[in-house]
């Protein structure tokens, strides 16, 4: 270990001698820097427009005089899809996927108002956020201190000379790597430590053990992440002869890794597995809901079936000398339906873009790159999954909201049963306190991992594969 040590710390000193190293990490110190503020800045702003309108639905649903609850029902709620604090580290998703969706009885609505839609499609090239810096900046800085590292103490006549003095192939090769590691991490660990600072601003000081959690295995994603990248500089470097053509190569890589090979699987997944556009997904809704009935027609067969079946089970010839409001109860039965009817045809778009998605997650094994863009996007709750959350848990507030505005119809609202004291056509305004405002729940750490296991899995695979490289390359780097 001591002449690993000394070889990492020879490898650090060089590259910091090099004034194109202390050049370039300047340069992705600033862009850092930037992306932070960047992060910061699209937080902060988003946030606060997000809770302000957040409190004045709420205060106008409370402001409502007495009524009708089904026309509250229609009057509906607008659900916000809040932002976690680590997302200024990593935007994913966050600026195609919408923020508000409007909640209203018998209709599920699609989420709504994403900052892409107001662009002028610059976005379309992607956002400066410190995730986008750290996965395809970083490593064009390692490639550049890595490809060398092998190749030029060859080209110099130095190698011989250091293998000679009893140094052996994997002490070189590790010394190197370490060496490059420590480089890269002098850019990385005050990152770290400025989000660390940044998140705990954004939450209040208000720090959970999940978002701790988070924050600690996505620090921890980035780390194996560049130790990979050195790994493979080092390895690409004493694999050739010449430094140039190690350069071109690792080039090549990044090009493909991170730019090709992404886009190619996105492309394949959408082939092989296509999704329905809008149209047609609104259209099998409301076949399938036209098999089942219209709940606001009275003459509808299924909902005469549902009627007649309600006046033999409580022995009347009329709703109106039924004990509760019959359309209040036609309205609930008309909620389950259309409810269930949304919800199964949702259920088979999420899956299909799953599976997607599921291309990416396998060529995750072929590329670290795709890897640690699933788990940072991911771990800062800004990927498809918790999408699909927000989406689940908005569709069920939906239908509390539907079905308690029927409840009381059914229990409060007047059925004109002839000869009891009926009851109003309205009802009063404090009802509507009792309907909870909608909070969002981030999934815990632990669903994460369990739903990234298999992006988990291919960084480890990368990192245990490069280590093992490093340790056993001798064999052929031997005979070069």
């Amino acid at each position: 270990m001591k002449t690993i040590f000394i070889i990492a710390r020879r490898t650090w000193k060089t590259a910091f001698s090099n004034r194109a190293t202390i050049a370039l990490t300047l340069i992705l110190g600033i862009a850092l820097c930037l992306a932070t503020f960047i992060g910061w800045q699209n937080f902060k702003i988003q946030n606060s427009q997000r809770l302000k309108y957040k409190e004045l639905v709420r205060e106008k649903w409370l402001e409502k005089p007495d009524k009708h609850p089904h026309r509250m029902a229609h009057y509906g709620y607008l659900a916000f899809r809040d932002k976690h604090e680590l997302s200024f580290f990593d935007f994913g998703i966050e600026s195609f996927a919408g923020v508000s969706i409007f909640l209203e009885a018998h209709k599920q609505n699609t989420v709504n108002f994403s900052e892409a839609g107001f662009s002028n499609g610059m976005l379309r090239f992607g956002e400066m956020s410190v995730a986008m810096v750290l996965q395809l900046l970083v490593p064009l800085l390692i490639f550049f201190l890595g490809y060398h590292s092998i190749s030029a103490e060859r080209e110099a006549g130095t190698l011989k000379i250091i293998l000679c003095q009893g140094v052996s192939w994997r002490q070189l090769l590790s010394g190197k790597t370490l060496g490059i590691i420590a480089v890269s991490f002098s850019l990385f660990i005050p990152v770290i430590l400025l989000t660390v600072l940044l998140w705990a601003m954004l939450s209040n000081w208000q720090v959970s053990m999940d978002a701790s959690l988070r924050l600690v295995f996505l620090v921890l994603s980035y780390a194996v992440y560049f130790i990979i990248c050195a790994g493979i500089s080092v390895l690409v470097s004493a694999f050739h002869s010449s430094s140039k053509s190690a350069l071109t190569i690792l080039l090549v890589l990044w090009v493909f890794f991170a730019i090709v090979m992404p886009r190619i699987t996105q492309a394949l997944g959408v082939i092989l597995y296509p999704s329905p556009s809008k149209m047609e997904f609104s259209a099998a809704i409301a076949s399938d809901l036209h098999k089942e009935g219209d709940s606001h027609d009275p003459d509808d067969p299924h909902y005469a079936k549902i009627k007649a079946d309600v006046l033999k089970k409580y022995k009347v010839d009329d709703v109106k000398k039924l004990p509760f409001n019959y359309g209040g109860y036609v309205m609930a039965e008309g909620e389950k339906i259309s409810a269930g009817i949304y919800n199964q045809h949702q259920r088979e778009l999420n899956k299909t873009f799953e599976q997607q998605n599921s291309f990416t997650v396998a060529a995750s094994y072929l590329n670290p790159f795709l890897a640690i863009k699933n788990l940072s996007m991911a771990l800062t709750a800004a990927d498809f999954k918790t999408y699909m959350d927000f989406q689940n848990q908005a569709e069920a507030y939906r239908y509390g909201l539907a079905q308690r505005m029927n409840k009381l119809q059914i229990e409060k609202i007047s059925n004109t049963a002839p000869g009891e004291k009926e009851k109003p056509l309205s009802i009063s305004r404090s009802n509507w306190a009792e309907q909870p405002d909608f909070q969002y729940t981030f999934q815990p750490v632990s669903s994460v991992i369990s739903n990234h296991f298999w992006s988990i899995l291919s960084l480890l695979c990368w990192f245990s594969g490069v280590l093992i490289f490093l340790n056993i390359s001798s064999k052929w780097v031997k005979t070069i």
